[in-house]
């Protein structure tokens, strides 16, 4: 088990994001329930309901949670709620007038993109002066780079995917639905210590051209190439691979082709991270070895995502994203080629970079599998 976080590493959180928010010219945050609010506080309520519960963030000043009083007890019990003061209010209360006081009234501020719209009009309502603008515009970083104790949940997470691949190639494929294979996955994953299984994609034959194709009722059959892309969480952080198999060991030229391609694609993106390079850049780099290959046309999607607590965050590989990397930044290589009617191939691993260049923390073989 990794060391749990204190709640000088929530304050610590906290802290540097109010320190961002005035760097971006804020007035402080409104987070509300979601994955900012868990890793800034630690406390995640057992059901997001239409009642009012906010985290205000100011850049200068007292940190306060505003929970619904019937949920104040846990509250209290989050790892972070000694670093903050708490604030409650009751069914027969307005929240937002509860929010009012810790609110600049002419204040522009962050808020979670999971806050509820009903949440957000009635602010704007309370402070008709003040303005709000989503934590991915005004923030976009706030969780990308990751600390010691974050990596090493991220490096087990990683290993266990990897474990699970490993015991899915032992698997009988052939003669099976697709859902059979992600039902294989999902009970390995929970084996291997992940609390949940977030997605199983099985895409057989012309199923692997589909990037997100749902597992469904389709027999997979000799000759089949297969899509695996998997991944949930494992102490509170996220585990994202993808592998592409082959069914009997009699492959089509054109599958060795494509898969060689997506490898090579793969390997030069992870190659070319380093501190200081742009995320468009890793993109552009698998891209342009797809695109030499003549199968430019056929990569339908960006090069990778953040994870982290959740499986898609910021920072994107994908043009347009100037953001430079930086050490401590997670996030997925996975180039694909995607053949219309016939097959796909898609390999994943996880990535975080370092002082000099880039770590995998997926590091199962990328060769094209051989299973029966």
């Amino acid at each position: 088990m990794p060391t749990p976080f204190t709640t000088q590493d929530f304050a610590d959180r906290m802290t540097r994001a109010a320190q961002a928010a005035a760097g971006a010219g804020l007035a402080g945050l409104v987070i509300t329930p979601g994955p900012d609010l868990v890793h800034l506080t630690g406390y995640q309520p057992t059901a997001v309901t239409e009642r009012l519960t906010a985290l205000v963030l100011p850049t200068d000043g007292v940190a306060t949670l505003v929970v619904p009083k019937l949920e104040r007890p846990d509250a209290e019990h989050a790892t972070g709620a000694p670093a903050l003061q708490l604030a409650d209010w009751t069914d027969d209360m307005d929240p937002y007038q509860v929010l009012r006081p810790l609110l600049d009234p002419a204040g522009r501020y962050g808020i979670s993109d999971s806050a509820w719209a009903m949440h957000l009009l009635g602010l704007q309502a309370a402070l008709p002066g003040s303005s709000f603008t989503s934590l991915t515009s005004s923030l976009p970083m706030l969780r990308a780079v990751k600390g010691d104790d974050e990596l090493e949940r991220l490096a087990a997470a990683g290993a266990a995917a990897d474990a699970t691949y490993q015991a899915i190639l032992t698997v009988p494929f052939a003669g099976r639905r697709e859902c059979d294979i992600a039902a294989d996955l999902a009970a390995r994953l929970l084996e291997s210590g992940h609390s949940q299984v977030d997605f199983t994609v099985v895409g057989s034959g012309p199923n692997g051209a589909n990037p997100h194709h749902e597992a469904g009722d389709r027999v997979i059959r000799p000759g089949d190439t297969v899509v695996l892309d998997f991944g949930g969480l494992k102490d509170g952080y996220g585990s994202d691979t993808t592998r592409t198999v082959h069914v009997g060991a009699d492959v089509a030229e054109q599958v060795r082709e494509v898969h060689e391609v997506v490898l090579r694609a793969q390997q030069a993106a992870f190659e070319a991270v380093r501190p200081g390079v742009a995320c468009q850049e890793i993109d552009r780099v698998a891209r342009a070895v797809i695109t030499e290959a003549g199968y430019g046309e056929y990569f339908i999607h960006r090069t990778g995502h953040g994870i982290g607590i959740t499986t898609h965050e910021p920072p994107y590989m994908v043009e347009g994203e100037e953001q430079p990397l930086v050490p401590g930044m997670c996030f997925s290589i996975e180039p694909g080629i995607y053949l219309p009617g016939r097959f796909g191939v898609r390999i994943e691993d996880i990535v975080t970079v370092t002082g000099s260049g880039g770590r995998r923390l997926n590091n199962t073989p990328r060769e094209l599998a051989i299973v029966q």
